[in-house]
């Protein structure tokens, strides 16, 4: 059976405010998206979590965005391609800075919000991140939804690719996320959750919106962070996975 990473969005503070648990999410996941400053994070708290994912081995990962602070770097934008690619290649170094700080370094690369849910079907924009991401350092892996074009760009650019799933949202027919407008879209029931988590990881499948199983293989499954009672959540898809024999390991 091929091992499972559990990834989460740390870092998801500004100043006195904090959204994440951090510490507590760290002790669950093995691979951390630290928000880098443009959705949400600062520097001192992007220095805090590096420290934090250090300690505990956690792998740590630069989770760009639009400039969007307001927004959570939720809202829909229009970056022209050469400011998206700078700021993108400027989001990784700027984490990568703590990373090394910490002992350690940025292991990869997940697009966060709406510029994730972009560059499912954007051929413009998913190019733009994949050149940031060229132009910070070609050899890190990317982590995205299977079939989209950011990874079928960035595979074709020559770097690593890495398919996701989650478990707490609801899917489309066609493989996509359902949109957080909708309801029902983000799934909070703990048992559900556990339960898709470990058929995700054990059969490659989930159930979409519609009732019909569908195909999705991928080799890391997203918890997010900013949920309620997300540490616990995590805790309990952690050991659901265990206890049906999946190997929760880190990709990178």
């Amino acid at each position: 059976m091929t091992p499972i990473d559990l990834n989460a969005d740390l870092g998801e503070g500004f100043g006195r405010w904090r959204l994440t648990d951090d510490e507590q999410l760290l002790s669950v996941v093995t691979s951390a998206n630290v928000a880098c400053g443009f959705h949400a994070g600062d520097a001192a708290t992007m220095r805090r979590v590096c420290e934090l994912a250090a300690e505990r081995g956690v792998r740590i990962g630069a989770q760009v965005s639009y400039r969007d602070l307001a927004g959570f770097g939720r809202r829909a934008m229009d970056v022209p391609s050469d400011e998206l690619t700078a700021e993108v290649a400027y989001q990784i170094g700027a984490l990568e800075v703590f990373a090394r700080a910490a002992g350690t370094r940025v292991s990869y690369v997940k697009p966060h919000g709406a510029l994730y849910n972009r560059v499912v079907h954007d051929e413009e924009q998913a190019g733009a991140v994949v050149e940031g991401l060229r132009l910070a350092d070609a050899t890190l892996p990317v982590l995205g939804l299977p079939s989209s074009r950011f990874l079928k760009l960035a595979e074709r650019a020559g770097l690593p690719t890495v398919t996701e799933a989650f478990a707490d949202r609801a899917y489309t027919e066609e493989g996509t996320l359902v949109p957080r407008a909708r309801s029902g879209a983000v799934i909070t029931d703990a048992d559900t959750v556990v339960e898709r988590s470990v058929r995700l990881a054990r059969f490659g499948t989930v159930t979409s919106c519609s009732g019909e199983r569908i195909p999705v293989r991928a080799r890391s499954l997203c918890l997010h962070g900013d949920t309620p009672g997300a540490v616990e959540l995590a805790r309990r898809v952690r050991a659901g996975l265990e206890s049906s024999g999946v190997l929760v390991a880190a990709f990178a």
